[in-house]
């Protein structure tokens, strides 16, 4: 019943769900890890590394984080290929900000541009959505140091800790009870310096 509904991007299942979407996600949970935690000085960002073959020479650069300006990067988790045509539409959007008002762009205002792009892809017939999911960090001056996670859907949301890619949901379980946990014990030992 499913094959009459996966062709189309823009035709729903009897169950509400578009199933070109999910295949997406299911290319992203298939690709390495990668991690994002957000402090009070800065954004931790780290990717896994997975070698497919021996028989590759190593990559000189990352395949997995990219500089979108100078203020911003991103992680990748997903089909590269796709990947690098919304990282070049983030760099694109980035440039023409900073060239029109002379100043660097609101880090989630170049998060929505992308995914906007991204949910584009959803919505019309004969194009089907990206297979990548990113972690976006970057500081303005406005909201400080930001870390932002988006969906082959365009969906994106703001996050202090979050995993994405090969075992994101255990990944999450983590962060979320240490992330927790140490801003707990900093909260008690706060509590006992002021006494």
């Amino acid at each position: 019943m499913a094959r009459r509904y996966d062709s189309s991007t823009t035709t729903f299942s009897p169950e509400g769900r578009l199933h070109q979407v999910e295949y997406a996600i299911e290319a992203i949970n298939n690709a390495g890890t990668c991690v994002g935690i957000l402090a009070k000085d800065g954004v931790v960002m780290a990717s896994e590394k997975k070698v497919t073959s021996s028989l590759l020479a190593p990559a000189k650069s990352s395949e997995k984080t990219y500089k979108l300006c100078q203020h911003a990067a991103c992680n990748v988790a997903g089909l590269t290929a796709d990947a690098n045509i919304l990282i070049d539409q983030a760099r694109l959007r980035a440039g023409r900000y900073a060239y029109q008002y002379c100043e660097a762009i609101p880090v989630e205002q170049l998060v929505e541009h992308v995914c906007n792009y991204k949910q584009a892809y959803t919505q019309y017939g004969g194009l089907r959505p990206f297979g990548v999911a990113f972690l976006f960090a970057g500081y303005d001056t406005h909201y400080g140091f930001q870390l932002y996670q988006s969906d082959p859907s365009g969906n994106y949301s703001g996050w202090k800790a979050t995993v994405i890619g090969a075992n994101n949901q255990a990944g999450k379980s983590f962060l979320k009870n240490e992330y927790g946990a140490k801003k707990e014990d900093e909260d008690e030992k706060m509590k006992g310096c002021e006494e």
